[in-house]
């Protein structure tokens, strides 16, 4: 029985061994600094169905950025790509992400759509964009707030994992003053929530200060929306964190024993 025991241990942790995404030089154009991209919470539903090798089911719910306008097509879109680079991850692993953007929703739209778009797939992980058109059209902060903070608790009593995305680093987003306010509070919500946060703003404005891109380079000629380059660096930086998130989500094993303990049990005696 033991060696059973040991032997599901070291498939679980095979299975949880990431492969490496992208060759080196996509690499030098798509990074940021870990403690930008590193989530501060576990994803526990998330690492389970990756430890237990079935389907790993993640819904990405959000506005354009998730349906992917600016893209050159929809397999270009940061769901799309998010799903290929978690493939290319876990090859043994059905990964399956379902994209429910909807171009010019606003928080309270995408939560009168859970019951329809997100609940019934059943998934171990949402990843909810939220905030640009908040910053876009204006509107109570406070309000905001709640309305995020009501989704993130309908999630979490399904037992889902979220992670939060905040508005992307683009001229038209810049302009608005109020565009800290919002980045700032869903960096809140996170916190208090005790939610993972994904932070886009931080990273697409890693891009441009440390010269890796342009603005040109990662957003489209309307200013505000994204392109295949800046959807495929989001996304594999976002396979990344979640990856290492699963990682450190799973030392205790389906019996509760860690992985510490099991390597102690292999140890001859």
């Amino acid at each position: 029985m033991r060696a059973r025991g040991l032997a599901a241990v070291a498939a679980a942790l095979l299975l949880l061994a990431p492969r490496a995404g992208g060759g080196a030089d996509e690499g030098l154009r798509c990074s940021a600094p870990a403690e930008l991209t590193r989530f501060q919470v576990p994803l526990p539903n998330t690492a389970r169905a990756i430890r237990r090798g079935k389907a790993l089911v993640i819904v990405a719910i959000g506005s354009s950025s998730t349906e992917g306008v600016g893209a050159s097509d929809p397999a270009h879109s940061y769901p799309a790509r998010l799903a290929a680079e978690l493939r290319r991850r876990w090859p043994r692993l059905t990964v399956t992400v379902v994209n429910k953007g909807v171009g010019g929703e606003q928080a309270a739209q995408m939560l009168a759509r859970f019951e329809r778009d997100v609940l019934p797939y059943r998934p171990q992980l949402v990843i909810w964009q939220t905030g640009s058109n908040q910053v876009l059209r204006g509107g109570d902060v406070d309000a905001y707030a709640r309305t995020v903070r009501a989704g993130i608790g309908r999630l979490k009593a399904a037992r889902i994992d979220v992670v939060l995305m905040d508005p992307q680093f683009a001229p038209r987003v810049l302009a608005r003053p109020t565009h800290t306010v919002i980045v700032d509070s869903i960096g809140a919500m996170a916190n208090d929530t005790k939610v993972a946060l994904f932070r886009r703003f931080a990273v697409m404005r890693h891009w441009v200060s440390s010269g890796q891109y342009r603005v040109e380079d990662v957003i489209s000629r309307d200013g505000l929306h994204m392109n295949d380059a800046s959807y495929g660096c989001i996304a594999r930086l976002l396979a990344d964190s979640l990856a290492t998130a699963a990682r450190a989500s799973a030392s205790p094993g389906e019996d509760g024993a860690s992985a510490e303990e099991a390597a102690r049990e292999s140890t001859p005696r």
